[in-house]
């Protein structure tokens, strides 16, 4: 009997996919379309009273040219907030409004004229977010490495303005701001203030779990030390000498071990603009243990700024070498019903033990007032400075 081979028993072939259509897009109902055309309609009446305001800003830029007057006015700006400010009737806030007429404002500084505006960098620092989120992104910004580089580029001119740290609300005065202002007192005028509230954000390119050391400032680290304990306690935490140059080393690393196949592990803790600026992503915002860590930079330039009713002056003076010479200085202050605001000290440097204080007084240094507590204290004082007439940042940013 014959057998018959029997054979692996073949598949039937594989069918063609057919191609099947995308899904189509869900149809908008008539009151979503209405509502769209309106506000369609509004967005074409913004962009004509924008450019219609711009206009008119290229006529300001032209006046103040011819007239030699700054292109930014702190009183000016101050005063156009207050107005925008008082008529918001919501729903946005007046954050939001804000931050729309601070960056309307930059473009107009660009139309009036170009501005640079240097920072304590590198790119992404504290004091770049910082600039930008006083000055709008239509001006330009210049990356200085030292404070004291910001006070030599404003004197010299080569910006228009500069931007330092001068007050931290953890961490106190910023001794290298105070010691610029001793050496340039004579050169350099506190033009404004600005308030930020400091946020760090975990910075990397790879998942939470898979991050194995953060680059950082140690200071930084001590910031969000509750933080990273509870989220990171055995992953190694590396130095750098800025929050700018952690995100910058992380961003090389990962895409180093991307190039040759290994799994991603560095992340860095600084601002959001730097994940921007160097290409990482935010992984965390807002680690830090203090969310009320507010540092206070003050706006400088070769010009004073003019009174708008709610200013602040700043004091800087070292007292005669007497019994009581200090309280003598603030007893004028008070004896003349002026808020002292803030006070710091310096080291005097050319002898020990003494000190040069710096001193916030609420007032411009035109009104009466102040006008003669300035001049009563400097007889108490080894020498007395006004290091600038300003208006008082009221807003936190």
């Amino acid at each position: 009997m014959a057998t018959r081979k029997i054979g692996k028993k073949s598949s039937p072939p594989a069918r063609k996919p057919r191609d099947v259509p995308p899904p189509e897009p869900p149809v908008d109902s008539g009151r979503l379309q209405e509502f769209r055309r309106k506000i369609d309609a509004v967005d074409q009446r913004l962009v004509r009273l924008l450019n219609e305001r711009a206009r008119l800003v290229v006529e300001v830029g032209k006046t103040k040219r011819a007239e030699g007057t700054p292109i930014y006015a702190p009183h000016r700006e101050a005063e156009v907030l207050r107005k925008v400010l008082a008529s918001n009737e919501g729903p946005l806030s007046d954050r939001a409004v804000e931050g729309i007429y601070r960056e309307l404002m930059s473009g107009s500084f660009a139309l009036e004229q170009p501005l640079r505006i240097g920072y304590l960098g590198p790119p992404g620092s504290n004091s770049h977010a910082a600039a930008v989120k006083q000055f709008g992104s239509s001006v330009d910004y210049e990356d200085l490495r030292e404070i004291v580089g910001v006070f030599t580029e404003v004197r010299r001119g080569h910006v228009n303005y500069g931007l330092v740290p001068i007050e931290n609300s953890l961490g106190g005065g910023i001794v290298e701001t105070l010691d610029a202002f001793k050496a340039n007192a004579h050169q350099i005028s506190i033009y404004g203030e600005v308030q930020i509230s400091v946020h760090h954000a975990l910075l990397a390119n790879c998942q939470p779990r898979q991050v194995r050391r953060i680059h950082s400032k140690p200071e930084i680290f001590q910031q969000c030390r509750a933080w990273l304990s509870t989220q990171y306690p055995g992953v190694e935490l590396m130095p750098a000498a800025s929050s700018s140059r952690a995100a910058q080393i992380a961003a090389e690393e990962c895409r180093k071990a991307l190039e040759i196949g290994a799994e991603p592990g560095s992340a860095a803790i600084g601002t959001a603009l730097a994940g921007q600026l160097y290409g990482l992503n935010v992984l965390f915002p807002r680690i830090e243990d203090d969310p009320n860590n507010i540092t206070r930079f003050v706006i400088i330039a070769r010009q004073n700024a003019q009174p708008t009713g709610d200013d602040k002056t700043s004091l800087m003076f070292t007292t005669e070498d007497k019994p009581g010479a200090l309280v003598s200085v603030l007893g004028v202050f008070q004896a003349a019903g002026i808020n002292l605001s803030h006070i710091d000290k310096r080291p005097q440097g050319r002898e020990r033990w003494t000190y040069t204080f710096f001193v916030d007084a609420l007032g411009h240094r035109e009104d009466q007032a102040m006008a003669a507590a300035v001049e009563e204290a400097q007889s108490h004082c080894r020498e007395l400075f006004i290091l600038g007439s300003y208006p008082r940042s009221r807003r936190i940013l």
